[in-house]
């Protein structure tokens, strides 16, 4: 960069390094700006509170401290001016931008739309709007997002779904969703996910199901899933886990076989 050019850049009033341009790399120009009697009153400053600046933490700031001119910016060319206006909108104006081409735009709109609008949003192209909105969606409307295509929209649905329902998602074809479901799944539908081809999954499994049925995983494939169960299993799986090929299975059996063998003695009197 030429020294002209360096001098030409205005420095940032917020101590930050980013130059102070407009949205099209160009300088901020207070005089052709509608706002631009704000300035004079202190209500705007470049480089810290502009609506003009393509930084986005400027623009937020000119919007919240006149969050009254939000409405009129909801058509802005620059994609940052129209996502942060959606924060400070009236929320009668804001279902017109649900067709928006910027996701950034329809991300932020996704916490601020009531939910019969944010309804139609699921099945928006991009997978972190429908992520927010499977964040966002009350939980009675939740199950009509668990097919959708994308597992990370799925994990997040998993995550919130009433109980009842998560069994509809234990056979879902994604590690993620499976996990998610695992962690919060009830019996009996727990069980049905004993036999899941992950091992991540049923460690998980072994972590919640009821000690008396431990036993299927005796012989299970996975040393840390057996590991899980050696510290839980009643005694008649223990007994079979003392034999295990892994020494730290054998001893950890050993040590939980023990703690019951302790636990089941009489106490005993000393006069």
């Amino acid at each position: 960069m030429s020294a002209a050019t360096a001098t030409a850049l205005p420095s940032s009033p917020d101590g930050g390094d980013i130059p102070v341009l407009d949205w099209q790399g160009r300088a901020v120009d207070c005089g052709a700006c509608p706002h631009a009697a704000l300035r004079r009153d202190g209500g705007c400053e470049p480089g810290r509170s502009c609506m003009q600046d393509a930084y986005a933490r400027r623009i937020d700031r000119f919007f919240r401290t006149h969050p009254e001119l939000a409405n009129e910016h909801l058509g802005h060319p620059y994609f940052e001016v129209r996502a942060i206006a959606v924060r400070y909108a009236d929320v009668f104006r804001l279902p017109a931008l649900m067709d928006d081409p910027d996701e950034t735009v329809r991300l932020h709109l996704a916490l601020r739309l009531p939910q019969r609008q944010l309804m139609l949003m699921r099945e928006d192209a991009h997978r972190e709007v429908r992520i927010r909105v499977a964040q966002c969606l009350a939980v009675d409307q939740i199950a009509s997002m668990l097919h959708d295509e994308d597992y990370h929209v799925r994990a997040t649905v998993a995550r919130r779904l009433p109980e009842a329902l998560l069994p509809q998602m234990v056979s879902d074809p994604d590690l993620m969703v499976r996990r998610e479901v695992a962690r919060r799944v009830q019996m009996p539908a727990l069980l049905r996910m004993t036999s899941d081809r992950e091992a991540e999954v049923r460690r998980i499994v072994a972590e919640r199901l009821p000690p008396a049925l431990l036993d299927t995983f005796v012989h299970d494939d996975d040393l840390l899933v057996r590991w899980e169960v050696a510290g839980r299993a009643l005694p008649a799986v223990l007994e079979k886990l003392i034999h295990d090929a892994e020494a730290e299975i054998r001893e950890r059996a050993r040590a939980r076989l023990d703690q019951w063998q302790g636990e089941d003695q009489p106490e005993h009197e000393h006069g």
